[in-house]
């Protein structure tokens, strides 16, 4: 299956966020269709969840599996701090 311009861009943010997550001692796995992180801490993997990249009126927005957003796109370091606390606080 071919991916559409939209997946290219939701592709590229979430390679973005996941150095990020990388940088932070997290694991992310990316997804390719449709495009998704699972991020996980490398001594909890039991502990995971999907963060994915959606589009709105106002930007690019990473969202959490149960739909709230994480943070715009346009600072992904911003949005890794608030999934490593939001893991963090699961362990």
């Amino acid at each position: 299956m071919s991916a559409t311009p939209r997946e290219h861009t939701r592709t590229y943010h979430l390679g973005k966020l996941a150095t990020e997550l990388e940088q932070r001692g997290l694991t992310a796995l990316l997804r390719s269709y449709p495009p998704a992180l699972r991020i996980s801490h490398p001594d909890t993997v039991m502990l995971a969840e999907t963060v994915d990249c959606v589009p709105l009126s106002e930007g690019w927005f990473y969202r959490w599996s149960w739909g709230e957003l994480v943070g715009l796109t346009d600072d992904p370091a911003l949005a890794a701090d608030r999934i490593v606390r939001v893991l963090a606080a699961r362990q």
